[in-house]
């Protein structure tokens, strides 16, 4: 019979074994990926030839492959610079008082900015940057996929700010943390699983525009990058039926193979991270993850970059500690506020005064009357989505939130709902509008919802995961029925995430409705009546004045709906409904 220490060192071994697979594996991995961004990146610096530049990509299914790889390549590095982003405007509005009252508007406008509208200002400057390279379209694209995601990351990240319980805010004035240590300490930690869940709509809307961002055009020109976006482009242009549903066929595959690889294992790491005194029984998992937490690799790369993060805090130590509010002058800081406002509405007035004469001399102002009216159609639309999102998302996002078992079954599928863009599957759409003679004024509320419903689901679903778990065992204790824990419990801890989502929804609604309201398939188009329709239209057309007040109308409208109804939400979850 084997002695007690015959099993000791027998379970040494396959501990050890086990480390050695994972280290291998990981390493492994770190060099697949190495040598495909190797690959991948050759061709971002080609010659733009602006004659023999094509103006569509080959429809052969042997490229797929190929394209879909560059286009998961500008996904990702839009989604690096929508993370550094969100960190570092999320943190100036919620901690700087006049930064505030600047950054917030602005971000309502810059969300109301279609992608087209981002593409149109910054092309020139990017082809001036890169000049004779391709370089420039895909700085373009990547950007314009950043623009994107950017908006409803940093607005989640806000909100976590702003709701951060009390009694974490006091802990790390008492123990004196500098700025820096409570930012990676404090605020990323108790903003990481909201952050991580609205990454993901973000990585699923940034899909939606792959499309409109793989074929830019300069100067009437079309220029067509290499891409499953530009692919299916193609392919609809061509009436390519079999070559579109392959194409959607490789997108459900690398959603689904990106959602095993990165969201999945991200997802499972941001339990470490929820709030309160108990975990769940029935943790979120993950292969890769597992890889990674046997790996030695993750400690070996954390220990070499200490010296770095030590050096960052010594270099950040003048900026102060958090341990006190600041103590400022009351008639200086109203006097600073003046001046500061006397600057800032001068540049302003400026600015407008240019522009509409601008607008006067090549389009007319009555213009803008036009577009409102549009624009109040566009709307309506908007909030029919809105309504109906919220009835059908808020319950089923709180039961995917609430039960990581169901969450690991649901992710893949709310994933692949979510980050399949859903444009993909216009051209098919636009056959069944013609044969059932259903109106696109109707049926573009159907196609705006593809595309900007899932941000009330995800977000949803990251607050029903950060209810700390004995609230939820407080109210099995207290024997709650089911309407007392949704008035009492879940619908209270929700209420913040609920007003992400929804002010993230309505912006990505007006977004959606440019591509929405106006839908083709080979030379047969179907329009709606509508603000999007008007700015799609004169963008095609090159009337950059219409444009302009589109883009202007369709701003003012998502500001004055945040600034009457949505901040007015925000400020109630902060001051009732925050973990305080």
């Amino acid at each position: 019979m084997p002695s007690p220490r015959s099993f000791t060192n027998q379970d040494v071994s396959l501990r050890t074994r086990g480390h050695i697979v994972s280290d291998v594996v990981a390493v492994v991995a770190v060099a697949v990926v190495f040598w495909l961004f190797v690959e991948l990146s050759q061709g971002l610096a080609e010659p733009l030839d602006q004659v023999s530049a094509p103006a569509e990509v080959s429809t052969d299914p042997v490229n797929l492959p190929y394209y879909a790889a560059r286009s998961l390549l500008r996904m990702f590095a839009a989604l690096a610079i929508s993370t550094l982003f969100a960190f570092v405007y999320a943190t100036a509005a919620a901690r700087l008082r006049r930064a505030e009252k600047i950054l917030l508007p602005a971000l309502d406008v810059l969300q109301s900015v279609p992608v087209l509208g981002f593409l149109s200002i910054t092309l020139p400057v990017w082809l001036l940057l890169f000049p004779g390279t391709a370089l420039g379209l895909e700085f373009a694209a990547v950007f314009a996929i950043f623009t994107s995601q950017a908006w409803n990351m940093t607005f989640s990240f806000y909100q976590s700010l702003i709701t951060q319980p009390r009694d974490l805010d006091e802990a790390a004035r008492l123990l004196r943390l500098t700025r820096w240590q409570r930012f990676w300490k404090l605020d990323v930690p108790n903003g990481t699983i909201p952050l991580v869940w609205n990454g993901m709509m973000s990585f699923g809307g940034g899909w939606f525009f792959l499309i409109a961002s793989e074929v830019v055009s300069v100067n009437n020109r079309a220029y067509a990058l290499p891409g499953i976006g530009s692919y299916v482009a193609a392919a609809s242009r061509n009436e390519e039926v079999g070559r579109l549903l392959l194409a959607i066929g490789v997108m459900v595959v690398m959603v689904l193979g990106v959602n095993f690889v990165f969201w999945r294992p991200l997802t499972a790491w941001a339990e470490r991270f929820r709030a309160g005194d108990t975990v769940t029984v029935d943790q979120q998992r993950s292969i890769v993850l597992d890889v990674l937490r046997r790996s030695t690799i993750p400690a070996l790369v954390a220990r070499g970059l200490r010296p770095l993060g030590a050096g960052l805090e010594r270099a950040t130590r003048p900026f102060g500690r958090a341990d006190r509010p600041l103590r400022v002058n009351r008639s200086r800081r109203r006097a600073g506020d003046i001046v500061f406002a006397v600057i800032v509405c001068a540049l302003i007035a400026a600015g407008l005064i240019r522009m509409l004469m601008f607008i006067g001399d090549h389009a007319g102002l009555d213009e803008f009357v036009v577009a409102a009216g549009l624009g109040v159609i566009t709307f309506a639309r908007v909030l029919v989505l809105l309504v109906i999102g919220t009835l059908i998302w808020v319950p089923i996002g709180v039961w995917i939130g609430l039960s990581p078992r169901v969450t690991r079954f649901a992710q893949p599928v709310v994933q692949v709902l979510a980050s399949f863009p859903a444009n993909f599957l216009f051209p098919f759409a636009t056959l069944v509008l013609i044969r059932t003679g259903v109106d696109l004024n109707v049926g573009g509320i159907f196609l705006m919802a593809l595309g900007a419903q899932w941000y009330i689901l995800f977000n949803v679903i990251a607050g029903a995961a950060a209810i700390p778990n004995d609230l939820r065992e407080a109210a099995l204790s207290l024997r709650l029925n089911r309407v007392q824990t949704w008035r009492y419990l879940y619908g209270p801890a929700i209420f913040a995430s609920w007003v992400t989502g929804g002010i993230t929804a309505a912006g990505g609604a007006w977004n959606a409705s440019i591509v929405a309201e106006v839908v083709s398939y080979g030379d047969r188009t179907l329009t709606a009546n509508g603000l999007g329709a008007y700015i799609a239209g004169s963008t095609a057309a090159g009337d950059f004045a219409k444009t302009l007040v589109g883009v202007i109308v369709m701003s003012v409208f998502v500001v004055a709906l945040n600034r009457l109804f949505w901040r007015r939400l925000y400020g109630y979850a902060e001051r009732r409904l925050s973990l305080s």
